[in-house]
């Protein structure tokens, strides 16, 4: 689902390294859904590193049928709670990005008390969908779920 017209702080889309920085925690033989449209890349990157199969079209989030079985996103973080909450209702694994400040929030706590993972990366690169480079040295962190990493926390 793209939102882009309705805040455009969600319009910092996920670079290919981004994804890249998280190669060896991808799963390669799963059916993968990225859900978030965005400027429609981000599936491309997904596909690039070899996923068995990718999802990744312009359909609401909310309202889907589809079958796969991990979620990767870059989510819009201004709706962060209604998208944790409905991942939570899902309950596949997922490799979600999001502000670091996620892990302090009350609600997602109780959430994902059981089965959260974290990797914490040293820096990360977003464009906006208007072609602004931004660099976020400030916590963003792929929030992972159901993941069995051997690690619950992981710096890269």
């Amino acid at each position: 689902m793209s939102f882009t017209i309705q805040n455009d702080n969600d319009n910092y889309m996920t670079m290919k390294q981004t994804w890249e920085n998280i190669n060896d925690y991808i799963p390669k033989n799963k059916i993968v859904y990225e859900p978030f449209y965005g400027d429609g890349n981000s599936g491309e990157y997904l596909r690039e590193l070899n996923c068995l199969k990718v999802i990744h079209e312009d359909i609401d989030f909310f309202n889907n049928n589809f079958d796969y079985d991990i979620i990767i996103s870059n989510i819009p973080f201004s709706l962060k709670r209604k998208i944790f909450e409905r991942l939570r209702v899902i309950n596949k694994p997922f490799i979600i990005l999001g502000p670091s400040s996620l892990i302090n929030a009350v609600w997602f706590r109780k959430l994902f008390k059981e089965h959260l993972q974290i990797i914490i990366p040293e820096k990360l690169h977003f464009k906006h969908i208007h072609n602004k480079k931004f660099n976020f040295n400030w916590g963003v962190y792929y929030y992972c779920y159901k993941m069995d990493f051997d690690k619950d926390l992981i710096f890269i």
